[in-house]
Order: C-alpha cells, then structure tokens, then sequence
C-alpha cells in the first residue's frame, strides 16, 4: 500500500453526527467503531466513536473520532480541510458545508484566477475550496 496523508479530526462527543454529515457531503463508504466496541461498554463513551473513516468516491479519506476521557479537547483554527481541483462537485460540496456553518470567503473567483472560497461548518471545522 501507498503512503497517504489526511485529515484526521477530533470531536467533542458528535463525531458521529459529523461523520454522517461529511459522507451526505462527499459521498463514499463510512465506517465508524465505538469506544464499546473496544472495551468500554459500560462507559458513558460507549456509544461515542473511537474512531471513523469516510473513504469517497473521488479519492478522499477523513478520519475523526470523539475525544476520549482523560485527553485534552482543545476546538479551534489549527485545522482546515483543503479540497481543491477542477471538478464543478467542488462547488456543491461547498455549498453543503455551508448549510449551518458560516461562509467566511464566499466562493468566488480571486486574483489568481481560480474561484475560491472558505467556510467555517456547523461542527467547527474550516474549510476552503479551490477550483482551477
């Protein structure tokens, strides 16, 4: 297998909720194990995600999982998912992730020729897209 690179995002008890969201976005294969699954049954955790995948359709893979007790949860900028491309998907991807979250840059097109936009979803997560 190949190296890969990708985002791998941290919840604070709706990754689930999020996962699900990013898959009625991009499409593709969702696969998400609980903490209950992995020993923690009878935990307040139980139902919560250890750990969840979304691999779509055109190539993407995204990770997430809830913070689990004991470790830090820290939400903020440090993070922004970046998809870019010259596929016209892109600007419905936008368009989804703006549903409940905030647009910060509108998509549109920028002095370097390609449209561009950014956003903030309603999870707390950046994003931008890039469309050449």
């Amino acid at each position: 297998m190949a190296s890969r690179l990708n985002p791998y995002i941290s919840f604070n008890g709706d990754a689930r909720q999020a996962m699900e969201f990013y898959a009625s976005v991009l499409g593709g294969e969702l696969d998400l194990r609980t903490f209950g699954e992995f020993g923690m049954a009878d935990t307040p955790q139980a139902d919560q995600i250890m750990h969840g995948q979304l691999e779509t359709p055109s190539g993407y893979t995204l990770m997430a999982s809830d913070t689990p007790p004991g470790m830090e949860y820290n939400p903020g900028t440090n993070v922004t998912i970046s998809l870019s491309g010259d596929d016209p998907e892109l600007r419905e991807y936008f368009a989804k992730l703006a549903e409940g979250g905030t647009v910060t840059v509108p998509l549109e097109k920028q002095m370097w020729g390609d449209e561009f936009g950014s956003l903030v979803d309603r999870f707390g997560i950046n994003w931008m897209v890039n469309i050449g």
